[in-house]
């Protein structure tokens, strides 16, 4: 009897010139005397390494009842040959995976030559990171990949990282919550400052710090090519507000900016709103859950005096009282662009909330769309104020929680 083709141990087949592995599988000549189905075969050239894959010769019985079938997308499927994939960065990617001792992830091999590559929560690690950036090194498919939530942590970062810099088409990355930590931001750094091409980061929940804060400055003070950026959910203090302002102001490129839930206050606060006042490119800028105060507040009006292109801003529970209310409002009494804002849980007091309204309609000029004070408890004076500021500005909306009977059958007007 003629060998089976498929054996663990690879050996020359006296008919053929290629090596072929052994297996449990019967021969092709077999299952044509047998009358069976092929249910699978494995192949490779000399140079490629074992791929596991489907025959295509299934009866039509068996394609229909696939068809009705639910695509499950997961690791424990066999691999089906469903698309013509690019043999070469399959071969690369399953070879990398036996580098690193790493079991190959059939979601990458099934949609290694879509244009977008979802791999949130898969719990890749390091190793597996490493194999994966290989294979994206030279893939010209993917444009956005999102690898959040996998434990990347720095090695894993780095590796990604490396990969951006030859990769020259994918423009979104998402690697938020991935601990990510100093290494990975030293690595991004690197390949921020040389990317031509990428245009969305986000690196939400890295345990990103005030040391980390200094590599993104350096690379954001070259970068003009990203758009936005999101650094929320960090561990960025005082000093890393004084490294990023300075950047903020001298970057080009800029659009939408996340510095949400953090922890900028003080001297670094201020600094950060400098930056901001100086960016002319910047429409959206979110601030939520930060420590800005009174002073960070005041240096926010001061940077809404000169700044002609903000559009939104959020600076909800930042610790300002009535006072910095009183600062910010300065500034909207002249600013010309900005359309939305959110002071939400903030202790303004009903007062402050009666400064601002009062800047926005001495503001003959003001393109404002939204004001938002939620959470933030309003007496009635500020109701009297809301509708005469409704008559000069029709358009605006403006969004409060009602606590007193005269709220709860004005706030369908105002909210």
């Amino acid at each position: 009897m003629p060998k089976p083709p498929l054996s663990p141990v690879p050996e020359q087949e006296p008919d053929a010139g290629a090596r072929f592995p052994e297996s449990p599988f019967p021969t092709e000549a077999s299952r044509s005397s047998s009358g069976s189905r092929s249910s699978a075969a494995f192949s490779r050239s000399a140079d490629e390494p074992l791929v596991h894959e489907e025959s295509d010769d299934c009866d039509p019985e068996n394609k229909e009842s696939d068809s009705e079938e639910e695509d499950w997308d997961t690791d424990l499927e066999i691999e089906g040959s469903r698309k013509s994939y690019n043999s070469a960065g399959r071969a690369k990617y399953l070879e990398a995976c036996q580098t690193y001792g790493v079991t190959p992830v059939s979601y990458f091999l099934r949609h290694m030559k879509d244009s977008e590559l979802t791999l949130m929560h898969h719990g890749l690690g390091p190793k597996a990171a490493k194999a994966l950036a290989l294979s994206l090194t030279n893939n010209t498919s993917i444009v956005k990949l999102n690898l959040s939530d996998n434990w990347l942590n720095g090695d894993g970062g780095a590796a990604v990282a490396e990969m951006l810099k030859e990769n020259y088409y994918i423009t979104d990355v998402d690697l938020s919550d991935n601990k990510l930590g100093v290494k990975g931001a030293k690595a991004l750094s690197a390949t921020l400052r040389a990317s031509t091409t990428l245009l969305i980061l986000k690196l939400s929940g890295n345990e990103l710090n005030d040391h980390a804060a200094k590599y993104l400055a350096d690379a954001f003070m070259v970068n003009n090519k990203v758009e936005s950026l999101d650094l929320s959910h960090n561990m960025f203090g005082e000093a890393a507000g004084e490294v990023l302002g300075p950047a903020i102001a001298e970057n080009v490129g800029l659009k939408e900016l996340n510095l949400s839930w953090n922890s900028f206050r003080g001297q670094g606060a201020v600094t950060l709103a400098k930056g901001l006042g100086a960016n002319i490119f910047l429409r959206v800028v979110d601030l939520t859950y930060n420590g800005f105060g009174n002073s960070g507040a005041a240096a926010l009006g001061d940077a809404l005096k000169v700044n002609n292109v903000l559009e939104e801003l959020r600076v909800g529970n930042n610790r300002i009282s009535l006072e910095g209310a009183l600062s910010l409002a300065l500034g909207l009494k002249e600013n010309k662009t900005l359309k939305s804002l959110s002071m939400a849980r903030n202790p303004i007091q009903s007062k402050g909330c009666i400064g601002i309204l009062k800047a926005v309609r001495a503001n003959l000029g003001t393109a404002l769309e939204v004001l938002d004070f939620s959470e933030i408890v309003v007496r009635e004076d500020f109701v009297e104020l809301c509708d005469a500021v409704l008559e000069v500005l029709p358009s605006l909306q403006i969004k409060h929680d009602g606590t007193s009977r005269l709220f709860r059958t004005y706030s369908s007007k105002v909210s």
